[in-house]
Formats: C-alpha cells, structure tokens, sequence
C-alpha cells in the first residue's frame, strides 16, 4: 500500500494522540493533506503534548472515545501500546494501520540528515538546525514538549513532518538494531559520528557490544556520505571492520594530548590512545588500526579567546565559537562539514551562524550566582563525558566543587570510573546520588584523609531511572552543602541536576 492509494477525503481516526508517536502520527497525515480526528483518554490539561496539535486542523475528543470516533473513521490508528483485549481495541469496527503501517506507507518527503556519538549529539543537533534555519533553511521537528526524541520511533516520524530538511538526533538506549532502524526507516541520505566511548554496558555487557550498535550507523549508510571523528579509534576500527564504501569525510584536532587512554580496539586488544579528550587523540594499533590523515583539521585551539583554525581541503578558516571547551572544537568541526556538504552552505555563512551559538540548555550551563558562587550544571552522564567536561572546567574556571547525581548505565564499574574523575578534577565533592555516596563511604573507610575532599551526610535510597541517579531533595540537599564550603564555583553534574534544576532557583 502507497499514500496515492488514499483518497484526500479518507479520513484517519488515531487513539492516543497525547502519547508521543500518535500525536506525531495525526500531524503527519494532517500535513500530508488528509482528514484526521483524535482521542486520548487523558482531558486536555493532562495531555502532555496537546499544545503540537494546536496548530493542526484536528478533532480530539480529550477524556473519552466515543461511538461517534469510529462511525466517522475510515481507517482507525491505534497506540503500538493499546492491549488487543482491552475494550477500545475491542470497539474498532474499520480497517486498522498499526505503527510499521504508517512507516511504510508515507515516507519522508525530504534529504535527511543523522548525528550520533556517545556524547555531543544534542549540542551538534542544535548547532546544525540553528545553522540552517539562519539561512533559511526549516529543519522539522517534533515539538513535543519534554522530550529529547533521538531514540526509538521519535526520529523515524518526525522525518515525515513537513520541513526543507530533517536533521536528526540518533541516540540508543544500548539496544541492538534500533540505531541502524533509525537510519534505515529515515531514508538519511548522510550522517556524522561525534564519538563511541563506554555506555550502556549494564545492558550489552561490554564496549564493543555497545560500539557495535551505533556501528549500525556505518552499515546502514554504506555506500553514502558519512562525516566522523578521526581520532577515535573505534570509529576509525569499526569502518574498516564494516567495510564502508561510502564517500568517507574525516575531522580531527591538532592538540597535545594531556593524558594516556586505554580502548578496546576491534580487534580485541587494548590500545593505547593519547588522548585530548577521553577516548579520542592519536593512536596506533598492531592491527593496523591508526591516526588518519584528516579531511579537516582544527589547530590553534585558544580557549579563553575561543577560537580555532580550521583547515579545510580547500582554505583556512578561522572559527570564532560562542561555547566553551575542547570537546566543542570537536562538534563545532563537524557541524561545520555537515552545514558545507550537507546543507550546501559556504564557510562564510556557516561561521556567522557558529559565533552566535551560545549552547544548549544543560551543557556547560551557568544557572545562577548565590553568595558570589557560580553555580553551573551539565548533563554529563557517562565516564568519557564526565572526564571532558570536568576537565574542560578545570582548564578554563581553576577550582569548583562538583554535586555528583549521576547513576552510570554502565553500572558500579561506570560510576567508580565517574566518581574517579570527580577526584581528580575536583577540589571538593559532594556525593548526592546514591549510587555516589555509597562509593564515597567506600572511599572514605579506605583513605580518611578524603574527609577533607569528600562531604558526605548519609547514604539515601533512591531507585535509579536510567541515568537519572538523585531524586529533588538530594538535588536541594547536595547544592545547599556545596554552597557552605570554600569554592567559588560549583559543578552539579548528571541528569537529575538537570531535571531538578529549579531548586538552585530557591536557595
């Protein structure tokens, strides 16, 4: 079946249009032209999502489905979640589409573009939009309230809304086949790898469990464009172990490495990684697995004055970035390649566009100054991305006290390497997820000098959600003890400090 063997008048009744993909759903077969009535048995004020629909000609009938939903209804939708016994399901007296059906039958209309990595998804996303809608280019998105969206069937629909292009977010929550479904049911004609470090290995159990999903990425946009970090070893490993032959755009940064890594490499030895950020720098490996030659380089890195040279195959460019830290000249190059060869723009226009980002909320965020104290927060959630960010920190700031409330997806070994860079770039550590202070009281019974690093009130319980490792009050709790101790700036890492932010709002 096809979208031209649908009728213009057909008319489409889809249930549960305040859960995500519905909602997604009906404004897609509202754009594409067709008649499309909702319900959702959430009122109006619960749906979480109602305010997408509002611009769309849709009929929802909120805290109910009545008889007169179906006898309108040519063709019903239902929620991939709705029970088969459950007695709407039991009601639905015309022809159904489940979720694949719509997959299948209305494509995207547009190029589509996909970014993924292990850290600096979200900031290269954001960057790439904001390049494109500043010269005129409308990316689509998918404007649920609340929601990231770079996993599970988000990405592949919101491909289908009405846009220039798609720019798309391709995250995973460490399961097997949906990173190469994304790219697959998106029709991505291209897509850019920021970087593959340790994450989710509670669920895959071990790196190149986990490598190997986003590796994915590599095999579904074979024979296609492809733009990726060149000093990550994985990466670089997994093309010639996926036999890529797509056209091929390598980005790197001409730094001295500051620390000495160790990475599985794909042939299973470690290797060994000089690293300017975590997971990423020079290496070689027996394997043959090395450094490349970039593509584009970026040299003369100054941070305080933010800016680098890019060298590009054809010209000099000097970048002047309006975010912080080395892991960023890392996504501004990319984004810079993918606006140049993706959205056709010249370096002049794309560079205008990268001085005025100012980030992404959650990132390197400074949210307030209480009693002449900084106090920032960031999402970082996993070993590598804790270890950049806190390093960035520390090159650019000097001192800060870091509120732990991460819980690693890679479990109690993810969360001593987490805590372990916390003690090494920090000058105080307050421990306010649990996971965190059990590993402090650990530490502490082992070297009670830490007493004077570490400040630690007691151990709560608290049942982790993915990363989200702390609940409001250890927020509140691990903020009010950073703000009595001697440092004038504090770092609240994890996605808790991020959810319950509005805390530090009422100090």
């Amino acid at each position: 079946m096809n979208e031209s063997d649908f009728d213009k008048n057909t008319i489409f009744g889809v249930i549960g249009v305040c859960g995500a993909n519905n909602n997604l759903i009906a404004r897609i077969l509202c754009e594409r032209g067709f008649k499309v009535i909702g319900t959702d048995l959430s009122q109006k004020k619960d749906c979480k999502f109602a305010n997408a629909l509002n611009a769309y000609d849709i009929d929802v009938f909120y805290g109910k489905t009545p008889n007169a939903f179906f006898n309108k209804a040519d063709y019903i939708i239902p929620p991939a979640s709705l029970p088969k016994d459950s007695d709407i399901f039991k009601r639905i007296n015309k022809p159904i589409l489940e979720l694949n059906d719509i997959i299948e039958i209305f494509k995207p209309n547009k190029a589509v573009f996909g970014i993924t990595g292990t850290n600096g998804k979200t900031t290269s996303t954001t960057l790439l939009k904001k390049i494109a809608f500043d010269n005129g280019i409308v990316p689509c998105e998918h404007n649920l309230d609340g929601m990231q969206g770079n996993a599970e069937f988000i990405p592949i629909l919101q491909s289908r809304l009405n846009a220039d292009v798609g720019i798309l977010e391709v995250g995973t929550f460490g399961i097997p086949g949906t990173v190469g479904r994304i790219v697959k049911s998106s029709d991505m004609c291209g897509g850019l790898i920021t970087n593959i470090t340790p994450d989710h290995l509670n669920d895959l159990g071990s790196f190149m469990d986990y490598a190997n999903v986003k590796g994915e990425f590599i095999s579904e946009l074979n024979n296609r464009k492809l733009i990726v970090n060149g000093n990550d070893p994985t990466i670089i490993g997994l093309l010639r172990e996926l036999n890529y032959q797509g056209e091929l755009i390598t980005f790197g940064v001409d730094e001295l490495p500051d620390s000495l890594g160790i990475k599985e490499c794909v042939c299973g030895e470690d290797i060994a990684v000089k690293e300017i950020i975590s997971g990423c720098g020079y290496y070689y490996c027996q394997c043959g697995i090395t450094t490349p030659q970039f593509d584009y380089v970026a040299t003369n890195v100054d941070l305080t004055n933010r800016t680098f040279d890019l060298y590009t195959p054809s010209e000099k460019l000097t970048v002047k970035m309006g975010i912080d830290g080395l892991h960023n000249v890392y996504n501004i190059t990319g984004v810079i390649i993918a606006a140049h060869e993706f959205l056709k723009l010249p370096f002049d226009k794309i560079l205008k566009s990268v001085a005025t980002f100012t980030g992404v909320k959650g990132r390197m965020e400074k949210v307030a100054k209480i009693n002449s104290k900084n106090i920032f927060i960031d999402y970082a959630h996993n070993p590598a991305g804790v270890q950049t960010v806190l390093g960035e920190f520390k090159k650019l700031f000097g001192d800060f006290t870091t509120v732990i409330t991460v819980s690693s997806e890679s479990g109690l070994e993810g969360d001593l390497e987490i805590f372990n860079s916390v003690v090494k770039f920090s000058k105080f550590i307050v421990p306010a997820s649990s996971a965190s202070q059990k590993i402090a009281s650990e530490k502490l019974k082992e070297n009670p000098k830490l007493n004077d690093k570490i400040f630690l009130n007691h151990i709560s319980e608290f049942e982790k959600k993915g990363t989200l490792g702390a609940s409001e009050n250890n927020v509140r709790d691990g903020i009010k003890k950073a703000l009595n101790l001697d440092c004038d700036m504090i770092v609240a890492i994890g996605e808790a400090a991020i959810k319950f932010k509005n805390v530090i709002y009422e100090l």
